[in-house]
């Protein structure tokens, strides 16, 4: 089969890596790829080493025509059966280019929110009726466009798989912080969008008992904004404002828990991932996919969003228990490694490509669930 992906690779190599690495071994398993992004990609040279055509493709809008008409050119020419699009311009572009045009087309979803059967904008993207699939990053993802007008056949859940191995890292340094010895090491990665909660984890470090102190890390874009919220916090909590840093993943490693206290919207969020390959403790709430990543009680501790109080008790078992959190830590990463796993991201768009091109494409009653599913 030859598939065409359409994605933008800009960014990290650990926000690219675990979209790309899929792709190398898709190629590795036989498939023939044509991937349509920047030129200039962190993952380009080892996608070509694959056997991957690269095409330097980025659609300046949502709409643009330029970029439609050289889309559908390459798929005319390319002879490809399937059309992968990752994201929203390339999503709005792939199935303007493909009209007509004998390829099925899969878009990609990684968050829940923002689709709703009565708005129109929703029909450009997942909803259009050219598109055969929308691949969700999550089971609450699927449930979510279901509900929003999706129908059932054509939603098919696919966590994104990591590879435990890619977060053997040596955890950052951070004795220029003056962390207190023996203080709990709470670790927050995001950027400051509302959505994120950081003032409800900023709030329940405040309600942190006297017995349970505290070095809480913030890292992330735009942090800086929260400052004014950490005037009041008692002494024996100390918030550190790290910024953007391309280290988050050995921040993260070098912590006792890691939070992620979003209030709506979630995916699969790779830090909480990455938190838990790295053998380290998560507190996340109740929201998008966050639940089916951690286990409540078993890989970590699940609360309700927007609950400061509900999140001061996690913290506060977690910093009173060091074999708690060590429990926690190791079976979180067993977890990715068992449910959340590369290969099997791999064999399951491997098997959902193939359902795809079965006469009639996919059944009545949709592509078969989760085998093995972690929620």
């Amino acid at each position: 089969m030859h598939v065409a992906c359409v994605t933008s690779h800009r960014g990290a190599i650990t926000n690219v890596r675990p979209e790309a690495e899929v792709f190398v071994r898709l190629r590795q398993h036989g498939v023939r790829l044509t991937v349509f992004t920047q030129a200039d990609s962190i993952y380009a040279d080892r996608m070509r080493a694959a056997g991957i055509d690269v095409v330097d493709f980025e659609p300046r809008w949502r709409i643009d025509p330029a970029a439609i008409l050289r889309l559908r050119r390459a798929l005319r020419a390319g002879g490809h059966d399937i059309l992968h699009l990752f994201n929203n311009k390339a999503i709005t572009t792939g199935i303007a280019a493909a009209l007509g045009l004998p390829v099925r087309v899969v878009t990609y979803r990684g968050q829940t929110g923002n689709i709703r059967r009565h708005d129109p904008s929703a029909y450009l993207t997942h909803l259009n009726p050219r598109v055969d699939c929308v691949v969700c990053v999550a089971e609450a993802v699927r449930r979510d466009l279901i509900a929003n007008g999706l129908p059932t056949r054509k939603a098919v859940t696919i966590y994104k798989g990591h590879d435990p191995a890619w977060y053997d890292l040596v955890p950052a340094d951070l004795g220029s912080l003056g962390l207190v010895a023996g203080a709990l090491r709470v670790g927050l990665v995001a950027n400051a969008r509302p959505r994120k909660g950081v003032p409800v984890f900023i709030a329940a470090l405040g309600q942190l008992p006297p017995d349970v102190p505290c070095d809480a890390l913030l890292v992330g874009s735009g942090m800086d904004a929260f400052r004014p919220l950490a005037a009041n916090l008692p002494p024996h909590v100390r918030l550190h404002f790290l910024g953007y840093r391309t280290d988050a993943a050995e921040v993260i490693a070098a912590c006792d828990v890691a939070v992620l206290p979003a209030l709506r919207r979630e995916g699969l969020p790779k830090t909480v991932i990455e938190a838990m390959a790295c053998g380290v403790a998560p507190v996340v709430t109740d929201t998008g996919g966050n639940a089916e990543l951690v286990a409540n009680e078993a890989t970590g501790l699940v609360v309700p969003p927007g609950d400061a109080a509900a999140l001061a008790v996690a913290l506060a078992r977690l910093g009173r228990d060091p074999a708690l959190r060590q429990r926690f830590g190791i079976a979180a990463r067993a977890r990715i490694a068992q449910h959340f796993h590369i290969d099997q991201t791999v064999a399951r768009t491997l098997a959902l490509y193939t359902a795809l091109l079965a006469p009639g494409g996919l059944p009545p009653g949709g592509f078969a669930p989760l085998a093995d599913s972690a929620a």
